[in-house]
């Protein structure tokens, strides 16, 4: 396979797993939002999702306030931020109309039709009067994208590029999503518990913030099928990063993406492949609490910096490279 060809199944699975995941970020902290606290602790929270998705500076650039209209504008529909929902929607677009004869027609016209539906929602700014009911308009899409993918394109290496994209965006996303909690808890200064300790101070809000992470990412009823106990963090923690059976889990996505690697590798993949196989052993034989105890902040900031890596590894190996 050409890799410009390769490289656009990769980028058009990234770009619709991540405007999913997008939109799966902003629900929780619209729904967290909700729960009474102080003003500086709203913006506190606003300011994370922006940091964790290296996204402040471009935010301050643009906009003197920091509201949540103005995030939520930004991380919706602003064309010159790369991670908003609407560029992201427009460059899957973009790539499947590229390698439009590699796909199938009910690829296409699933990724073409997401984009015109776009288009009224940009007019009508639903994100403003209901952002919740805007969000699941966003994830029914890209299940809808990926469904398809599934049931009707041959298993052979483009369909491995759309899936090796969609996983590796996957757990970039998830590390994210976990990471909103802790984002601010890397200085020297905090010890190790310090995150126990954070997720302890008001246990009522906390239930309803943990209840919101697990929903956002369609985990809430697994997590009551496999705990049948009172939410906790560590125990969130753990599904979301070290369950195998859990879809969206960081170990789950890293099977996948171990699992895709192999069916396309080539004479100078060989240490991508081995890379990607030590972060998944590390997922797959790790334990919570020794992960809650060095620092979840710290694990999960390396774990991102990592799957960059890999990411970077991926373009050498396969595709057109990143300059």
């Amino acid at each position: 396979m050409l890799s410009r060809t390769a490289d656009q199944l990769f980028w058009m699975a990234r770009y619709i797993e991540r405007a999913e995941n997008t939109a799966r970020m902003l629900d929780v902290h619209v729904t967290t939002s909700l729960l009474p606290m102080p003003r500086e602790t709203a913006e506190r929270g606003w300011r994370a999702v922006l940091g964790i998705s290296e996204l402040q500076p471009a935010f301050d650039a643009r906009s003197g306030s920091l509201t949540a209209r103005d995030v939520l504008d930004f991380m919706v529909r602003d064309s010159d931020n790369s991670s908003s929902i609407a560029h992201c929607l427009q460059a899957a677009r973009e790539n499947a109309r590229a390698v439009r004869g590699t796909l199938t027609t009910e690829v296409w016209e699933t990724h073409n039709d997401t984009w015109l539906q776009l288009q009224q929602h940009l007019q009508d700014r639903p994100w403003e009067r209901d952002p919740r009911e805007f969000f699941e308009w966003v994830k029914f899409r890209s299940h809808l994208s990926r469904g398809v993918a599934i049931g009707t394109m041959l298993k052979d290496e483009a369909y491995h590029f759309v899936r090796l994209g969609t996983f590796l965006e996957r757990s970039d996303n998830t590390a994210r999503i976990l990471d909103i909690k802790f984002h601010g808890l890397s200085e020297p200064s905090v010890s190790p518990l310090s995150e126990r300790d954070a997720t302890e101070e008001q246990p009522y809000l906390d239930f309803y913030y943990w209840a919101a992470v697990l929903r956002s990412v369609s985990a809430f009823e697994i997590y009551r099928k496999v705990y049948r106990d009172v939410i906790t963090p560590a125990r969130v923690a753990e599904l979301l990063m070290l369950r195998a059976d859990m879809p969206r889990s960081l170990l789950a996505s890293m099977n996948e993406v171990c699992s895709n690697l192999e069916q396309v590798r080539n004479d100078q993949s060989a240490e991508t492949s081995r890379r990607a196989g030590l972060l998944r052993a590390e997922l797959l034989y790790g334990r919570i609490d020794d992960i809650l105890d060095t620092g979840l902040h710290l694990f999960l900031t390396s774990f991102l910096k990592r799957v960059n890596g890999l990411g970077q590894r991926i373009s050498r190996d396969f595709l057109v490279p990143l300059h």
